[in-house]
């Protein structure tokens, strides 16, 4: 394999400083990430240069380009240590997670709801099913030609009161 010519490393680690600056500030194509694979293509390099290589006598020696991509990796940590989501993708994950969030307590607060209004609905119909039963119990003694007594006040509040009782 060839060596390459420090003109070819020199253009190659602007091409590299260039696509780590556009993914940095979130310009990512489509599908990409904010990752060395996606830096590697922005730049027209090949991804092996960020790794370590091994001589043949099996000592590690730095990627060509290793530096660069530990310095991606550390100004990629910063921004998101800061807050700052470079990645759309995981912006959209984070604001779709806390919408998530938002929607299950809003269906709690529903459900909790519903279940009142239910309640409610069960004890208002059981009042008015005694209140019905009532009625037609007071009916059936008037139509039998019994006597119905009125309660105390009860005729003032009906509208029908006599001031003067026995």
């Amino acid at each position: 394999m060839a060596r390459l010519t420090e003109e070819s490393k020199n253009r190659n680690e602007a091409a590299i400083r260039a696509a780590m600056e556009r993914i940095l500030q979130g310009d990512l194509p489509p599908g990409g990430k904010a990752d060395l694979k996606t830096l590697a293509i922005l730049a027209g390099v090949t991804r092996t240069g960020f790794y370590p290589k091994k001589n043949r006598d099996g000592t590690a020696r730095p990627g060509a380009y290793q530096y660069l991509a530990e310095e991606f990796e550390r100004r990629l940590e910063a921004l998101r240590d800061a807050g700052e989501i470079v990645d759309p993708r995981l912006a959209q994950i984070e604001r779709l997670r806390a919408q998530n969030a938002e929607f299950k307590e809003r269906i709690i607060a529903r459900d909790e709801k519903i279940a009142q209004l239910t309640e409610f609905r069960t004890l208002a119909i059981s009042r008015l099913a005694a209140q019905h039963d009532e009625i037609e119990r007071l009916r059936r003694q008037v139509a039998e030609g019994r006597t119905v007594r009125l309660l105390s006040g009860t005729a003032d509040r009906i509208g029908g009161g006599n001031s003067e009782r026995p």
